[in-house]
């Protein structure tokens, strides 16, 4: 018999409004990884899916990318009548974008390899100075703002904006545009980022809004194809629009949809974990006071705070064969909901997962992923906040908390909207 979670359970999580509260979800995940690690949850509106809660499980469905697949089935959790309205926009796949999380093998591994060699350390550590410089421009704008500023709104949000947007080749008079468009697309739900008209309370408000971004990054992006085609440079979106699969150039919607995903989780999972950090300074003076004293601390903090942030809440696969895992069949076509927030909260992988460590030793979060698909720009949302903490910290003489702090209302990528802060800088 197929074990099923008590729905009085399961439901929250499927409310982006959930995310907000941090311990409410880890007080979830930690009795569905007791009661129910590896069972069904049937939500009224959904198809039902397996909830993968533990970090071992993660990693096997994450490692086996041809029997777990990405792109037959919406990657994010959707309702049933909104993927039949994505099925009606893109006639007939369930996913608008068709971004490298949406692909699968071989074709995911074709896609990739466009622009991998940009991401590897090698290449990484070519841009070390314009990110140094960077974040020393963050630093002084944070510097002169004191005594007090509103850190995921003043700072968070804009420095690995400007790293990406620079690597992509997008003009700085059109970043706000860009961070505009990536709060639509993952705070849709959201009162204060969601676009304007969008009616939070409507189900298909989240495909509907997906359309409209798509749509708008179409528009903004084939201006930029065209230029690229005409006039090639030395940045990741000459790669993309110039780059060959199978020896044929991307159709239109792949280009769009590698050039959004750059553009959009290729900032916002960074800010979410750089305004995370602050906040836990802000609340513990004693590890502020510990990185000051040891600035060869901060790859461990960094480390640790994408833990604790896992900014990526979840994706979905889906099952190419029948599969036995923990004791369960899953059966071909059945969909499992990976939760990376329970993953990295899992007991029997982290001591003490609900505090906040540096000497945790080793770390072997996912908060990148895992597998084949784990996060393509990781070394280079390291180098940011290696640099911009680098930065910082000598300087940092104090910080807390001037009001209370807010999450953005989203169930997908999640992390602060408003972070008000007193500090003192030198």
């Amino acid at each position: 018999m197929t074990p099923t979670i008590p729905l009085d359970l399961i439901a929250p999580i499927y409310n982006p409004a959930t995310f907000t509260r941090p311990d409410e979800v880890d007080r979830i995940f930690e009795r569905l990884r007791r009661e129910h690690p590896l069972a069904v949850a049937d939500v009224p509106g959904y198809d039902p899916h397996w909830i993968v809660t533990k970090y071992e499980d993660v990693r096997e469905i994450s490692r086996q990318d041809e029997l777990f697949h990405s792109g037959d089935r919406s990657k994010m959790l959707v309702s049933q009548a909104g993927e039949q309205l994505i099925r009606q926009f893109t006639g007939g796949s369930s996913n608008i974008f068709k971004m490298l999380v949406h692909l699968d093998p071989p074709e995911h591994g074709k896609y990739r390899a466009v622009t991998g060699d940009m991401f590897k350390p090698q290449s990484i550590a070519l841009l070390q100075e314009q990110v140094r410089k960077t974040a020393r421009h963050f630093v002084d704008d944070l510097a002169a703002r004191a005594p007090a500023c509103d850190f995921a709104a003043d700072v968070a949000f804009f420095y690995p904006l400007r790293v990406i947007c620079n690597v992509i080749g997008i003009p700085e008079e059109d970043h706000a545009r860009m961070l505009r468009l990536t709060q639509w697309l993952f705070s849709y739900a959201d009162p204060e980022l969601h676009r304007p008209g969008a009616d939070p309370t409507d189900p298909l408000e989240h495909t509907l809004t997906w359309k409209m971004v798509y749509d708008e990054f179409n528009s903004y992006y084939s201006d930029v194809i065209e230029d690229r085609q005409r006039q090639p440079r030395a940045d990741f979106a000459t790669a993309v629009v110039n780059g060959r699969i199978d020896g044929q150039p991307m159709d239109h919607r792949a280009m769009v949809s590698y050039l959004v995903i750059a553009s959009t989780a290729g900032h916002d999972t960074t800010s979410a974990t750089t305004g995370m950090s602050m906040w836990v300074l802000a609340q513990r003076p004693d590890l502020l006071a510990q990185l000051k004293a040891d600035l060869s601390l901060v790859p461990a903090f960094i480390e640790e705070s994408i833990r604790w942030t896992t900014p990526v809440k979840h994706f979905v696969r889906s099952a190419t064969t029948d599969y036995i895992l923990r004791g369960q069949k899953i059966a071909k076509g059945d969909l499992l909901y990976l939760s990376y927030i329970s993953a990295n909260r899992d007991e029997e992988i982290f001591t003490d997962p609900y505090s906040f460590r540096l000497d945790r030793k080793p770390n072997r979060h996912i908060g990148f992923g895992y597998g084949g698909h784990i996060c393509l720009g990781q070394h280079l949302a390291r180098l940011e906040m290696k640099t911009f903490w680098e930065e910082l910290l000598p300087r940092l003489d104090s910080v807390e908390l001037d009001g209370e702090p807010k999450l953005a209302v989203a169930d997908l990528v999640c992390g602060p909207k408003s972070i008000p802060v007193r500090f003192r800088m030198q």
